[in-house]
């Protein structure tokens, strides 16, 4: 029996929303991604709400709706947007309302190849035009956003291994 939330973090294009589906049917818990999470419950995509409000106003939402997700008694797997746990004290109320947080690390390189494909659905990065360019964009960011990823319980080196691969290591870690 798990006590706590599964909560997975990383880069966007790591992974985090399929891998919570997989661990969703393997563990019989219910998976929540926090972005999708925020859509239904404003009734406005991601990109709407960046358009519309900024992404000042943005991580505000996103903090209280991820403090509801954390405060919820029947445990889940939580999946955050990539930039969530750099913003206000959310790593630290992820780590005191979770024993099993999970960073799934994946390179720019893979990444940037999984993201160009999908850039038109991604406010911050549609208007980057190369490859390159986006490796370049995420390496930045990856790096500024180490020192809290690198907080988390585990780690889990991904890197094209795929999903199942992920989500059995995850399983491994887990703290019940």
């Amino acid at each position: 029996m798990i006590n706590s939330h599964i909560v997975l973090l990383g880069y966007m294009g790591c992974g985090k929303t399929t891998i919570s589906s997989k661990l969703e049917t393997i563990l019989n818990l219910p998976s929540i991604d926090l972005d999708q999470f925020i859509e239904n419950e404003l009734k406005m995509s991601i990109s709407q709400i960046f358009n519309t409000k900024g992404q000042i106003e943005y991580r505000k939402i996103e903090n209280r709706f991820l403090k509801i997700l954390l405060n919820k008694k029947t445990k889940s797997i939580i999946s955050l947007g990539g930039g969530t746990p750099c913003y206000h004290n959310n790593m630290d109320f992820i780590l005191e309302c979770s024993k099993n947080v999970f960073f799934i690390k994946t390179s720019a390189e893979v990444l940037s190849f999984r993201l160009f494909k999908e850039k038109s659905k991604r406010p911050i990065i549609k208007s980057i035009s190369s490859i390159s360019e986006l490796k370049d964009f995420i390496s930045k960011h990856l790096f500024e956003r180490m020192i809290f990823y690198s907080q988390a319980h585990h780690i889990i080196d991904d890197n094209d291994k795929g999903a199942d691969s992920v989500c059995k290591k995850i399983v491994s870690k887990l703290i019940l």
